[in-house]
């Protein structure tokens, strides 16, 4: 299985980041946190500074272009900031093109994903007050707690991220495996 990334950027909604990541490894996933900043340490929307595992500038082009998951938590700033980050936007971009698996929560498919054309005509979940921008970017708006069309998957917000965490799971190794994540954490 190819190694995943949850990409931080300071502002980010940190439930949406680290349960995520929880769900993603107790599936045993291979996903890293990245720091978009040049500083391994990233501090969240309420506050709480997390220590990633590497920093953007350690993902090699091969690396990248490997990734099983590129992951975009939400949060203000932290999805403006995701935005801003130039290799992040290539990274995503190369993903897409070549049918490679994003999963976006919160701001980030609004703020990161339509931007950059990636939600262009698909069915898509974000934060509610974020649906005009991810219309404006191409995308169907769905009311849903998370959404998968196609390899993409979106989120709604903090209190869908087991749902998220999950559905990335299922759509890595199946139901099953989702199922049983979801059991031992008596969901």
């Amino acid at each position: 299985m190819a190694k995943s990334y949850i990409f931080l950027a300071d502002g980010f909604e940190e439930v949406e980041a680290m349960a995520t990541l929880d769900i993603m490894r107790r599936a045993q996933m291979e996903v890293e946190t990245v720091s978009i900043t040049g500083n391994p340490v990233v501090t969240g929307a309420h506050g709480v500074a997390v220590q990633a595992d590497i920093c953007i500038s350690e993902i090699s082009v091969e690396a990248a272009d490997e990734a099983e998951w590129i992951v975009l938590p939400g949060g203000m700033p932290g999805a403006t900031n995701l935005a801003s980050c130039g290799r992040l936007g290539n990274m995503i971009t190369s993903q897409f093109e070549h049918d490679r698996n994003i999963a976006a929560i919160c701001a980030s498919p609004a703020v990161v994903l339509g931007p950059l054309g990636v939600l262009r005509g698909q069915d898509a979940a974000c934060y509610p007050s974020f649906k005009d921008d991810l219309e404006k970017c191409g995308a169907v708006y769905v009311p849903q707690p998370v959404v998968s069309s196609g390899n993409i998957i979106t989120g709604s917000g903090p209190g869908a991220t087991f749902l998220f965490g999950l559905a990335i799971v299922a759509a890595s190794l199946g139901d099953d495996v989702a199922a049983s994540v979801a059991s031992g954490m008596l969901l």
